[in-house]
C-alpha cells in the first residue's frame, strides 16, 4: 500500500467521511507499506497489512473480499483509458475485482497515477504504482477522490456500484466492464462491445 493513500481511508463500519483512519507501519519498502496496521481512532478497529495488500474484512471474515476468476476476455487497454478519460498524471484510479488485471497495462499508459484495486483476483500483486485493499461490501475510502472507477464483471452489482460512485468526483467517469442497472448518481453516457461508460452527475 502506497503510503500517500492513508489519509484517503476510512472505516468501512460507515462513521463520518471525515473519521480518518491511523497507519501503523511496521514495514516500509520505498514509501510502500508493506506490513503493519491501520486502526480507526473513532471504534478501535484495526485491520492489517500483509504483503502489501490492506485487509479491512475483519477476523471474522476472510472468505467473500478478493475476486473469483473471471474467465471472460478482457477488452484493450487503450480502449478503457480512453473511455476512463483521464488525462496527466497524478490522483487516483479505483479498481474493483477481475478489471484488476487491465491495472499492469494501464500503468504505462496513465504514467504518474496511481491505482487503488478493491478485491484484486488472488494472482495480481500489489505492486507500485498500486494498492490493493480487501473489503466485504464497502470501498473503504474517502468520498470523491477519485479520478475514475472501473469496475469488474465479478463486481456489477449492489453495493459496488453505489459505492464507485460515491468515492468518483464529480464530472468524471465510471466505466463498467459489463451491462449494469442504472447507477445513482451517475448519467449514462454510452455502451456497447461489452462495456457501459457513465458521468458521475
Amino acid at each position: 500500500m502506497h503510503i500517500e493513500l492513508t489519509e484517503f481511508l476510512r472505516c468501512p463500519e460507515g462513521h463520518g467521511p471525515r473519521d480518518y483512519c491511523v497507519l501503523m507501519p511496521e514495514t516500509i519498502v520505498e514509501r510502500n507499506v508493506r506490513a503493519g496496521l491501520i486502526a480507526c481512532p473513532t471504534c478501535q478497529a484495526t485491520y492489517p497489512i500483509v504483503d502489501g495488500v490492506v485487509d479491512f474484512r475483519g477476523a471474522e471474515d476472510h472468505g467473500g473480499g478478493a475476486s473469483v476468476p473471471d474467465a471472460t476476455a478482457l477488452p484493450a487497454a487503450d480502449d478503457v483509458r480512453a473511455l476512463l478519460g483521464v488525462v496527466g498524471p497524478g490522483g487516483y484510479v479505483v479498481v474493483l475485482g477481475s478489471a484488476c488485471r487491465l491495472v499492469a497495462a494501464l500503468s504505462k499508459l496513465l504514467p504518474g497515477v496511481h491505482f487503488v484495486l478493491v478485491n484484486p483476483p488472488t494472482d495480481v500483486a500489489s505492486s507500485s504504482p498500486a494498492s490493493s485493499v480487501l473489503s466485504r461490501g464497502q470501498i473503504p475510502l474517502a468520498p470523491s477522490m477519485a479520478r475514475g472507477v472501473l469496475i469488474g464483471r465479478d463486481h456489477v452489482q449492489r453495493p459496488w456500484l453505489g459505492e464507485s460512485a460515491r468515492v468518483l468526483l464529480r464530472g468524471l467517469r465510471v466505466v463498467v466492464l459489463g451491462e449494469p442497472e442504472d447507477i445513482h448518481g451517475v448519467k449514462h453516457l454510452a455502451s456497447g462491445q461489452g462495456m457501459w461508460v457513465g458521468e458521475r452527475s
